[in-house]
């Protein structure tokens, strides 16, 4: 199955689309909807502007009527239909956006793909996991899209079109968790990137990982990627991840291990300044605020490989930088 399309039973839906602009400035649009949602707003259409600076920030959510996921023909294509029109992907998995809200407009193609496994293209990041009842699933549709786009925000003298590149993704199933780390960082020209998710589910701390490179394809996920609390501690129980996240600093580190490779992570985003809230799905609604989210993290990442002399780790790439990148963090920790 395709991921990327509805899936009509789950209690949320939610689909994520982050353009880089030529300018160096980002769009971040999140159609999400909650159909039986019991008190609060149900479906969401979230623009966020955000400049190279991270200042000023522009973004309206507005809480629409309804969105409509419909399956308009074979090989999962669909559309997503709003009060302010549609995203559309076709059966390639080609996406149109044509959106026009009163204080801003979207218009965009894309025109390739880079899949989370490109010689698998409806494989997903959970692999095997995604067939459990799980309270959230993650799905990558594209590491990088390019597209062709136009964008309109008269309040800003923003009059824009261009190529952007644009990331894709979308979560689905019951709720959003309480405490939820994402980060998502690519270099175009070396082609190298790193997408990642994970937090607390079911009393334990479970990542989800995929590493790019044009020598290296890595992907870690639980039980490799997992820690079990001690409930009368403060440790936890995993013999291959280790991590931290320190939200007053705005820090987050992860260090995980398979038998033949390690990756370390660190991402840092400034501590005032350039932030913005998102709201996120919960059974009742979309709780508004409750999601916060930087494009200015230095995201430093090392990966290690086993020696076949002496099973000791040794570096399997240089350790290299990404600025202007995603940290998101949801809730508590």
């Amino acid at each position: 199955m395709e991921h990327f399309a509805p899936h009509p039973k789950s209690r949320f839906e939610g689909f994520y689309s982050k353009f880089d602009l030529p300018s160096g400035s980002h769009i971040a649009l999140v159609i999400c909807t909650v159909p039986k949602a019991t008190k609060l707003p149900p479906h969401m259409v979230s623009f966020t502007y955000y400049p190279s600076s991270g200042s000023p920030i522009f973004q309206r959510e507005h809480w629409v009527s309804n969105i409509d996921r419909v399956i308009t023909g074979p090989s999962n294509a669909f559309e997503l239909k709003t009060d302010f029109g549609s995203m559309r992907v076709a059966p390639n998995g080609d996406t149109t956006y044509n959106l026009q809200a009163p204080e801003w407009g979207l218009k965009a193609t894309t025109t390739s793909r880079t899949a989370w496994f490109p010689e698998q293209n409806k494989h997903t990041p959970e692999g095997w996991l995604v067939h459990l009842p799980l309270p959230l699933h993650w799905h990558v549709h594209s590491l990088s899209s390019r597209a062709d786009f136009q964008l309109s925000i008269p309040s800003q003298g923003i009059n824009q079109k261009g190529t952007a590149a644009v990331h894709q993704e979308k979560n689905w199933a019951n709720s959003f968790p309480s405490a939820h780390v994402w980060v998502q960082s690519r270099d175009p020209l070396s082609a190298r990137g790193i997408c990642l998710a994970g937090g607390k589910i079911l009393g334990m701390h479970a990542f989800l990982l995929g590493y790019r490179s044009p020598s290296l394809s890595l992907d870690f996920l639980p039980p490799f990627a997992l820690a079990i609390p001690i409930s009368f501690m403060s440790w936890m129980i995993s013999p291959f991840m280790t991590h931290t996240v320190d939200y007053a600093s705005r820090l987050f580190t992860l260090t995980v291990s398979n038998l033949f490779y390690k990756i370390e992570i660190r991402a840092q985003a400034p501590r005032e300044g350039g932030w913005f809230g998102l709201g996120s799905p919960f059974p009742e609604g979309h709780r508004k605020n409750f999601c916060s989210e930087s494009f200015l993290a230095n995201v430093d990442v090392m990966v290690w490989q086993r020696s076949v002399w002496n099973w000791a780790w040794k570096e399997a790439t240089s350790t290299f930088m990404f600025t202007s990148k995603e940290f998101r963090k949801y809730g508590g920790v």
